[in-house]
């Protein structure tokens, strides 16, 4: 089902936020990175009526690992929006882009030494911390530092969302946080308690991504104001934060069925709030950490057709210009995208294709069996809903290079990422 973003014109192309997506390939070269920034508004808007407006003391922070980049903060920071970072990397981009520090959430199973002092430098908002080797190393620096930093204790819920193993972050086999089973997750909100240079200012989870299952996030909440209730009764205090993640699944393909961003939200939060107000609990600060949801479906990729291989009988592989190097997700996990030929969007499917990419690999397989119209040599392929987990998981295999990214407000197009060159490939290379 495709968004009012998309729309067909006259020359029977198809255009996307307002521009001719063949021009775009034209003026830019291909592969490209589209991005709408009226898509990426019109979703925090629908954030923020759906959960700041309509509830108090509720927070919304942009997952960055989605899509990172100076314009995404610099979009975040005039939304109003905090943001989550994963890196030093992540972290320095959005320094470099002017984000506000006391609004940034550090993430992370493994933080380094370097990132953490990094994060003290910058004076980040809040650490999550996800092991105890984090508990020594924020509070020998905070201490150090004469610092008194806020953090959350990320915890496995026990939690199993119906989503790809590779993405399913909340179930009690993972690499992710403390679980709650066991009292693991007890004894390291008692440890960090007592150690000085930290404030303990609540939990986090995130059970996974691309979720369509509201039952799940469900679930979280209770355990989570359940973990809340047992530290009340063990400690004597009432934690000020509750971070449920995020993980909410976007539209990829026929079948995909979402729910609705308000009736998510209004399902956790009145969940949330008849289990608080049932157990004496105070309703604590409610955060939410969209990423794929924002931006996956305001970006697309466009592609050259270059090869075209037919298989009688068996499979007609039809090749592009790139694949795993700008679009890993379907070698990593199986990912589905849907696409069009953007200069006959109006023609009728009539062949069954598989989009191959360029790279010397068997998987560098983009869409398996699609039914698009008849395709030739120098067509422009639109594969959809690529904002998220595309441009940032990209990568230089057999050295290609990354592609270029534009951003569309208003129907006008702007470069936000340069086309790397040969240059940039062995900018670190030493003889």
């Amino acid at each position: 089902m495709l968004s009012k973003q998309f729309s067909t014109n006259k020359k029977g192309h198809l255009e996307f936020a307002g521009c001719d997506t063949v021009e775009l390939a034209e003026k830019y070269g291909t592969p490209l990175y589209v991005m709408s920034e009226d898509g990426i508004r019109e979703n925090c808007r629908r954030i923020r009526s759906s959960l700041m407006e309509r509830y108090p003391d509720t927070v919304a922070l942009y997952a960055s690992k989605a899509f990172s980049s100076l314009a995404i903060y610099k979009i975040m920071k005039e939304e109003g929006f905090g943001i989550d970072v994963v890196s030093g990397g992540e972290l320095f981009t959005a320094c470099q882009a002017g984000f506000p520090m006391e609004k940034v959430y550090f993430h992370g199973n493994n933080k380094t030494q370097e990132e953490i002092e990094f994060g003290m430098e910058r004076e980040v908002g809040y650490f999550v911390v996800d092991n105890n080797y984090e508990i020594e190393l924020i509070q020998r620096e905070a201490v150090k530092r004469k610092k008194n930093v806020k953090v959350l204790l990320r915890v496995s819920p026990g939690v199993s969302a119906h989503t790809h193993e590779y993405i399913s972050t909340g179930q009690l086999d993972s690499k992710f946080g403390f679980p709650i089973e066991g009292g693991e997750a007890l004894n390291a909100i008692g440890r960090i308690i007592e150690c000085s240079g930290m404030a303990l200012k609540g939990i986090h989870c995130h059970i996974g991504s691309q979720i369509f299952n509201t039952d799940a996030h469900r679930d979280a909440a209770k355990v989570m104001i359940n973990l809340m209730l047992q530290v009340k009764s063990r400690f004597g205090i009432e934690l000020e934060e509750l971070n449920i993640g995020g993980g909410f699944g976007i539209f990829y393909k026929a079948g995909d069925e979402p729910p609705v961003i308000g009736e998510l939200i209004a399902a956790i939060m009145d969940t949330i709030q008849t289990l608080c107000s049932e157990n004496g609990l105070k309703l604590p600060k409610i955060i939410i950490e969209p990423g794929r949801w924002m931006v996956g479906e305001s970006g697309i990729t466009l592609y050259t057709i270059g090869s075209v291989k037919d298989i009688k009988g068996i499979r007609k592989y039809v090749s592009v210009d790139g694949g795993m190097t700008d679009n890993p997700r379907t070698a990593l996990y199986q990912a589905e995208y849907d696409a069009i030929v953007a200069n006959k969007a109006v023609k009728n499917p009539e062949e069954l294709v598989t989009i191959a990419g360029k790279c010397c690999e068997s998987g560098d397989i983009l869409i398996k069996d699609i039914k698009l119209p008849h395709i030739e040599y120098g067509d422009i392929l639109a594969v959809l809903s690529t904002g998220a987990y595309n441009y940032s998981m990209s990568s230089n295999y057999n050295r290609l290079r990354k592609p270029a990214m534009i951003m569309i407000r208003n129907g006008v197009p702007r470069i936000i990422v340069k086309r790397e060159t040969y240059e940039d490939l062995v900018r670190n290379d030493m003889e």
